[in-house]
């Protein structure tokens, strides 16, 4: 069952062509994870997704309701949580009162301990927002983005400012909800989060997807060339090796191969004749982070030029949050 539906989507700002023609789909109960640089239409496509931002044209369904719908809408902000990279709270509110006032928003919300619990907030309910450290406000973030007990889960960038054991507990707790129904639409800028947590991953940039697949095949991962890496023996030079290498920054080499069980072989049996160690010797494919770069055509991580007008207020610079039942819009 296809919880989001995504077909030939487009926004644009003036002259600048935000998003340019997206597919594409997320089952229900998995991780998909949107990746892009800077600027590629990434936050446009989810504040549409998530009912903050007319489309110019397209198809969406979130849910089997559509997010631009006024009608639509209401009831669809009662089945999402979000967790946003900014998220405006009340200072000096203390954690509990933050979580539960969230919780007066929803019909059947989760019970307000058993979040604090989740979230590893346990012992902090009586401190106040402004007092918490950054990365507490975060896990606050996750808190406010599940009370509600959602179908869909938006996740933008949410281990920011985590340590690393934190940012575990994260991910253990995404894949918890994951297990017990929740789908989750993630973006992130650490590629190795996308790779642990994410079903399918898809790569925008420049307003348009450019792949999409596992984090295992994206890019042609599985089939791309093995690099084996490791110290040229003292010496040698690498005309004497038994395989053709670059040698690289640092005095490594390098040698690609579509059978690396036979080359490394051949390489292992040539430094034990020599009686040579092969010092900081390594096997892998190109990692997540690799194909991402190529496929953006961005080493730096970053591009330009979709970001809202002035006047176009990004959807994350608001206070989120669904409308009470019997109020108006």
């Amino acid at each position: 069952m296809r919880t989001v539906v995504v077909e030939d989507l487009r926004k644009s700002y003036g002259s600048v062509h935000a998003v340019q023609g997206v597919s594409f789909e997320v089952e229900q109960g998995e991780i998909f994870a949107l990746l892009g640089p800077n600027g590629a239409g990434k936050s446009t496509t989810l504040e549409i997704l998530e009912g903050f931002r007319k489309r110019d044209s397209g198809d969406v369904e979130v849910l089997g309701m559509d997010p631009g719908s006024r009608t639509e809408g209401r009831e669809l902000r009662e089945r999402i949580g979000l967790v946003l990279q900014d998220i405006a709270v009340e200072p000096y509110l203390t954690v509990r009162e933050t979580i539960a006032r969230a919780a007066g928003y929803y019909r059947a919300p989760r019970r307000v301990d058993e979040v604090i619990g989740l979230v590893d907030l346990a012992g902090k309910e009586k401190q106040k927002v402004r007092n918490l450290s950054g990365g507490q406000k975060r896990r606050l973030d996750l808190a406010l983005g599940m009370i509600g007990n959602p179908d869909l889960l938006f996740l933008d960038e949410p281990t920011t400012g985590f340590d690393p054991n934190a940012r575990r507990s994260a991910w253990d707790l995404v894949r918890r909800l994951r297990d017990t129904g929740t789908t989750v639409v993630l973006t992130t800028h650490y590629m190795e989060e996308a790779q642990q947590l994410a079903d399918r991953v898809a790569v925008i940039a420049a307003g348009r997807i450019v792949s999409e697949g596992t984090p295992a095949t994206l890019g042609g991962r599985d089939t791309a060339l093995a690099r084996l890496r490791f110290a040229l023996p003292a010496g040698c030079t690498a005309d004497d090796l038994p395989v053709s290498g670059a040698t690289e920054h640092e005095g490594l080499v390098t040698v690609e191969s579509a059978e690396p069980t036979e080359t490394l072989h051949r390489l292992t049996g040539w430094a034990l004749d020599r009686g040579a160690v092969l010092d900081r010797l390594s096997v892998d494919r190109p990692s997540l982070e690799d194909v991402y770069l190529q496929l953006t055509g961005e080493p730096g991580g970053e591009s330009g030029g979709t970001t809202p007008p002035a006047g176009g207020q990004s959807a994350t610079e608001a206070v989120r949050e669904p409308v009470r039942e019997g109020s108006t819009a």
